[in-house]
Parts: structure tokens; C-alpha cells; sequence
């Protein structure tokens, strides 16, 4: 009896969505593409030394496993059966590299993080190796030589990590990036698991030819890295395997997408030209460059966008990433503490409406694009006795806004044809304040989906689009009108121009920070890595205490 009072609502999706900060687990209605239930687990980020930034790849894996059962709970609750859920799609946070033993299942040590620095050092030595004339691993693979790829994540965990090599000598290890890790998990793990990877995720890693869509043997080589422990490279949309376990046993992974590729499919950017800015951990904007690939002269990526199944052709886009948009609000709350939840920022912000001529640059990864800068680090400028707490929040989102503008200008001279409007997505957009500062400091309109999760769209619409599933559409006419805001730009463009000037006098004033010593090579780098807001505020701190002392009111 109670079967037949469930809801009947056609073919649903899921989607896990693994991000740096969170996991979680969401369900679509393929028809109408509407968000029916979903799930939220919060992920811990361990900092063992300045620079490094690491996870515990099976704590990765159990909050997906949470996220499935609740959700599959709430849904019951909704009174919609779980047997309806006819395919399941993953998002994932690109570049971060976990290496495990296939025999027993067990991680060889902790998912190194895309904003981990450990590496300086690899990438600059590696970088004497590449001739001026000839820069094969940028021509190969889209990207510049930076801690921020996986291959020289891969290449530290080979150098310094026992375990790891051990493995590797006796064939037993298996590479991947997030989404490998928990395919292969969820498949089976060592009963079976599926070792494999999409397009878009094998684009992350340095070690992948965009052009021939292969892993490359001369840029193995180069690394230094054993082809075997490879993934197999697959489209983003096919039947990879089943769910051997959980609330949704024998249903397909059919979908597979890195997050940022995942956002620019459930924003629907499928003509050349089409952008999207998605505002997470970091922020990234993407714009869709067709079959075609565009090397960008202005410090943006070039990488892979999508290939929505086995025999769909391939699409490209250029990139721009920022290193540090959302985890600049983490960082207040945690490490500062002037903010108890993330979405207090807006409220301290809003009371003051202006950050008062101070400037934020968060370079606690140093500088993403435009600049690719390793030395660079986070700083505080224009401080007065005046300023306070509300001005540095108000600061910290102005700053993702100035980061997204040189992004944008790089991709506007990139492309020859500038975007008339921006298209937004991830949890950041709920921040009204922010959307409106983004707005005027581009001075072109801001829109964003009513429904945000876009990102997880994306990853449920390859999973149900995928051959064998064939439950959700992607042709032009039978996709979702999806509902928008819209933010107009509201000062005038003289201002706008003179608050990002004043940035980009602050962004020069964070590079250099770095000496060369890097964080692999020993605590001396915590002090040359110390931001100049870090002297600022002390050097304030001692003053203060000095009057103090001496009875000076």
C-alpha cells in the first residue's frame, strides 16, 4: 500500500557535487530539470605546514556515502521513491591529486589540495628543463607550469612519500584526481572498482594531450611519472559501472564532469561564445570555444569544456582561474574570527557599504590568472584608525569582484568580442551585496539562475543524457527555460575605473613576498611568507600596546 502512495514524477538524476569545502548529494527531475531534495556535508581542510593544504580522501568518500542516504531519507519523507533515481552523475573539485592501493583500498596518503604550494620548488626546477622556444607542456596541454596541476602534486608524492613509492615498485598503486577516487569506490573499489576519469578531470593533470585526448608519454616522461598508474580517460557522459552498495545499489554512474566543466553545461553555455563565472572556493570563468582550441595570450587556461559522450566531439574553453573567492570568507571566520557563520559577511558588509579605501588581496595561494604569480601573498592595505571589521568584509568581497574583472578583461581580449553580460553561478551568488559589487565594479549586468546549483545540474544532465540512460535531453528545443535575476550596474564608470585601479596598485604591492626558499624546504619560508597585512596589523598592535604601556591615552 504504501508503494502506491508515492509520488510519480518521471526519470530522476542524482548528482554528488565534491567540492574543496563541502560534499553533497542532489536529485532532478529530468524532464523539468527542478531540484527535488538534496544534502550537505561540510569537509575538513588540514593545513600541516605553511602552504600545504590536504584532505583525507576517505573522509571524501564517507560524505558522499551520508549525502546518498540522506537525501534518498528526505526524498522518502517527500514521499518520492529512490527507485526512480534512474542514474547518478559526479561533480568534482579538479587538480586534487590522491594516490591508493588497489589491492587493499587504503589512500597512501592524504589528497593533496589544487591550492597546495609544497611544490614551488618542483615547479621551478622542472621549468629549467623546458626550452625558451619550445614550451611542449604549454602547447600539449593548455597550461602553464604551476603548483596548481596535478602532475608535480604527483611528481612531490613520488619524491617524499615511502608508501607511495613502494606502491608504485610493486604495482599497486592507482593514481586519480577526486572523481577517480570515488568512481572507483563507489564501483567496487577492490571488488571491481572502475579505474577511470572524464576528458575534462584528465585536463587538470599536466600529463594529458588536449589535442589527441590521450595521456601523453612525453610529458610522463617529463614528470617523471609511470603511465600504469593512469586512469582510463573516458567521455563526461557514459555507464562507467554501477553503485555496489548503499541506498542506491545497481544504479549507473553515468556522468563525470570536473566542477567548473559541470557549471558551464547546467548553465546551458553550449554555443561558442557563451561564459559562466561560478563563485566557490575559488572562482572560475569559463568561456566556450567550440571544437576549437584558443591559446590565450593573456594568462588565461586553455582546456577541455566537454565531450557528451563516446562518440560526440570534443569542446574547448578558455579559463580563467582565481585561487582564493569563497575560502577568503572561510578564512575570516576561522582564522580570523570576526564572522561566526559565512553568511554574516553580508550582513557586516551592508553596514557599512564601502570598505572606506581599504583593499584586500588574497593571495594565500599566490596569484592564479591573469598573473600565475607563486610569490605572491595575501594583503591588507589602506588601513586607518577608522577602519574596521565591517570594512575589511566589505573589502573581501570586493575583491572577488576585482579578481573576476581582470579575469574577464583577459577574456575579453582574448576572445575580440566583449561579453555584454555575465553569467554567475555557486553558493556565493546568494550574497546580494556581492552580486550588486560585481555588477558595478564590471559595469556590465550580472544574471544568475533563481536555482544555483548549476554545478550539479551539469553532472546530472551528462548522467542522464548518457547512452543506456536516455533520460534526459540535451537538444536545443527540449531544454528547461531556467528563470533569472538580474543585477544592473548602479555607480557610474569614472568610479568603477578608479576602484579597480586603486586594485591593481594593491595586487602589485602582494608580489614578491615569497623568497625563494620555498614551503617544502623548511619553516624559514613561514616568516618570507608572511603577508603584508600580517607587519601592518602587528606593527599597529605594538603601537597601540607601546602607548599603552607607557600611560599615553
Amino acid at each position: 500500500m504504501a508503494a502506491s502512495k508515492k509520488a510519480v514524477l518521471g526519470p530522476l538524476v542524482g548528482a554528488v557535487d565534491q567540492g574543496t569545502s563541502s560534499t553533497r548529494f542532489l536529485v532532478f527531475n529530468s524532464r523539468t530539470a527542478e531540484l527535488l531534495s538534496q544534502y550537505q556535508v561540510e569537509i575538513k581542510q588540514e593545513f600541516p605546514r605553511e602552504g600545504w593544504v590536504e584532505q583525507d580522501p576517505k573522509e571524501i568518500l564517507h560524505s558522499v556515502y551520508e549525502g546518498i542516504e540522506k537525501t534518498c531519507e528526505k526524498l522518502g519523507q517527500l514521499n518520492i521513491g529512490i527507485s526512480n533515481i534512474k542514474a547518478i552523475g559526479v561533480s568534482n573539485q579538479r587538480e586534487t591529486t590522491v594516490v591508493w592501493d588497489k589491492i587493499t583500498g587504503e589512500p597512501l596518503y592524504n589528497a593533496v589540495v589544487w591550492l597546495d604550494l609544497r611544490t614551488q620548488s618542483t615547479v621551478e626546477s622542472l621549468s629549467k628543463r623546458i626550452p625558451g622556444n619550445n614550451n611542449f607542456v604549454k602547447s600539449k596541454t593548455g597550461l602553464p607550469l604551476s603548483t596548481y596541476f596535478s602532475a608535480v602534486k604527483l611528481r612531490w608524492l613520488l619524491d617524499n612519500v615511502r608508501k607511495v613509492q613502494k606502491a608504485v615498485e610493486e604495482k599497486r598503486a592507482l593514481f586519480g584526481t577526486i572523481d577517480s577516487w570515488l568512481i572507483w569506490s563507489l564501483t567496487g573499489g577492490v571488488n571491481g572498482g572502475v579505474h577511470c576519469t572524464d576528458v575534462t578531470n584528465a585536463s587538470r593533470t599536466m600529463l594529458f594531450n588536449i589535442h589527441s585526448l590521450e595521456w601523453d608519454k612525453q610529458l610522463c616522461e617529463f614528470f617523471g611519472i609511470p603511465m600504469e598508474i593512469l586512469p582510463h580517460v573516458r567521455s563526461s557522459s557514459e555507464i562507467y559501472g554501477l553503485m555496489k552498495a548503499g541506498a542506491l545499489e545497481g544504479v549507473p554512474i553515468s556522468g563525470c564532469l570536473g566542477d567548473q566543466s559541470a557549471a558551464l553545461v547546467g548553465q546551458m553555455c553550449f554555443q561558442i561564445g557563451q561564459a559562466k563565472n561560478t563563485y566557490g572556493t575559488g572562482c572560475f570563468l569559463l568561456c566556450n570555444t567550440g571544437h576549437k582550441c584558443v591559446f590565450s595570450d593573456h594568462g588565461l587556461l586553455t582546456t577541455v569544456a566537454y565531450k557528451l559522450g563516446r562518440d560526440k566531439p570534443v569542446y574547448y574553453a578558455l579559463e580563467g582561474s582565481v585561487a582564493i573567492a569563497g575560502a577568503v570568507i572561510r578564512w575570516l571566520r576561522d582564522n580570523l574570527g570576526i564572522i561566526k557563520t559565512s553568511e554574516e559577511i553580508e550582513k557586516l558588509a551592508k553596514e557599512v557599504g564601502t570598505s572606506y579605501g581599504c583593499y584586500f588581496v588574497p593571495a594565500f595561494s599566490g596569484l592564479y590568472a591573469p598573473y600565475w604569480e607563486p610569490s605572491a601573498r595575501g594583503i591588507i592595505c589602506g588601513l586607518t584608525q577608522f577602519t574596521n571589521k565591517c570594512h575589511i568584509a566589505f573589502a573581501a568581497l570586493e575583491a572577488v569582484c576585482f579578481q573576476t574583472r581582470e579575469i574577464l578583461d583577459a577574456m575579453n581580449r582574448d576572445c575580440g568580442i566583449p561579453l555584454s553580460h555575465l553569467q554567475v553561478d555557486g553558493g556565493m551568488t546568494s550574497n546580494k551585496i556581492l552580486m550588486q559589487l560585481q555588477a558595478d565594479i564590471l559595469y556590465i549586468p550580472v544574471v544568475k539562475p533563481l536555482m544555483p546549483e548549476t554545478t550539479a545540474l551539469g553532472a546530472a544532465m551528462a548522467a542522464g543524457a548518457a547512452e543506456g540512460v536516455d533520460v534526459w535531453s540535451l537538444e536545443p528545443e527540449d531544454l528547461s527555460a531556467v528563470t533569472m535575476e538580474r543585477f544592473e550596474p548602479q555607480i557610474n564608470a569614472e568610479e568603477s575605473e578608479i576602484r579597480y585601479s586603486t586594485w591593481k596598485k594593491a595586487v602589485m604591492k602582494s608580489m614578491g613576498w615569497v623568497t625563494t626558499q620555498s614551503p617544502e624546504s623548511g619553516d624559514p619560508s613561514v616568516f618570507c611568507s608572511l603577508p603584508l597585512g600580517f607587519f601592518i596589523v602587528s606593527s599597529m598592535a605594538m603601537l597601540i600596546g607601546a602607548r599603552y604601556i607607557s600611560g599615553i591615552p
